[in-house]
């Protein structure tokens, strides 16, 4: 399945964030879509998901990361459903690779929920045990040649190290050992970067190829994919994904491969993308520069989807 040249609006699945319960589960339980989709999720794990997810608010926990992304899948159905949506690509970039993977129809529902739910415990686990004394830092206004310098000056030290994301020509995320952190903000700063948020556990490094292995035998082993029914585009380097087997590396890929967002936006202009429709509460993917000069870009969120069409907020606002 190649995408089309004449294709004119994408759909993109956020990243995971850390989102209070107040914030999503009113949408939840009020979306006709959402509820439906919460039941089942519920059937699949073994417990309310709202119950479980209001319990351990604000932590990354299974019920948090399968209500994001029936949070995420429920409000791209209501925009359907309210004629405000018929995206022709989809990506998603990181965490978004799964809930892009189910609304492209290559994993059914009840799959994503387990994809999801084993994913999160796997990963869990892992950075407890290994790399639990690493983190990653985002950095805006940061151009590539200042970033290039702050790496090999870890490089000599002999440092691990890695970026996990290019968000922007100038963002980037890079993942350290949290004894360098307070050296890296400083050398960020120093060369005129913005340092953001302080993330962990990392993810997106070909150091964490044993937690690849393992999530693809013990999870993604059990799953069934299909070939896409539209088109998908890897969010690592670009790429067109037409079949069920590269959309499993795709999103397997997530653990050891960085993001490359700038070359996402490349693909999407090539094809004729001229609208980003983002699916899901974002702070970094529809609001960096590559984004917003590029597209005219459409945030739906929980709280946007509540209002009456009459009083609907303008588009890109919370």
């Amino acid at each position: 399945m190649e995408i089309s040249e004449t294709s004119s609006t994408a759909i993109v699945f956020p990243g995971i964030s850390a989102t209070p319960y107040a914030d999503l589960a009113k949408f939840l339980m009020l979306s006709k879509s959402a509820r439906a989709l919460v039941a089942e999720a519920s059937d699949i794990l073994g417990y309310h998901l709202l119950d479980r997810y209001k319990e351990e608010d604000g932590r990354f926990t299974a019920s948090s990361r399968v209500s994001f992304l029936v949070g995420c899948l429920a409000l791209a159905r209501d925009a359907e459903l309210r004629s405000e949506l018929r995206p022709d690509v989809v990506v998603g970039p990181s965490f978004g690779g799964m809930p892009a993977a189910a609304y492209a129809g290559a994993v059914g529902f009840a799959d994503a929920v387990r994809m999801t739910a084993g994913w999160g415990d796997r990963v869990d686990r892992y950075f407890a045990e290994h790399y639990s004394d690493t983190v990653s830092q985002s950095c805006a206004r940061l151009p590539e040649e200042e970033l290039a310098e702050v790496l090999a000056q870890l490089r000599a030290d002999g440092e691990w190290h890695d970026v996990a994301c290019y968000v922007d020509t100038d963002f980037a995320i890079v993942s350290v050992r949290e004894r360098r952190l307070p050296w890296l903000v400083e050398q960020m700063r120093a060369r005129g970067g913005l340092p953001l948020a302080t993330m962990r556990p990392p993810m997106h490094s070909p150091s964490f190829a044993a937690l690849r292995e393992e999530v693809a035998a013990e999870v993604f082993a059990r799953l069934e994919f299909s070939d896409p029914v539209l088109p998908m585009v890897d969010d690592h380097d670009g790429g067109a994904v037409h079949t069920a087997g590269q959309v499993r590396e795709m999103v397997l890929d997530g653990i050891t491969a960085p993001v490359r967002w700038p070359s996402v936006v490349a693909t999407l202009r090539e094809r004729g993308v001229r609208e980003l429709v983002v699916a899901g509460q974002d702070s970094l993917w529809g609001r960096v520069r590559c984004s917003t000069d590029n597209f005219v870009v459409t945030t739906l969120t929980p709280r946007r989807a509540l209002v009456p069409p009459a009083r609907r907020l303008p588009a890109g606002t919370g």
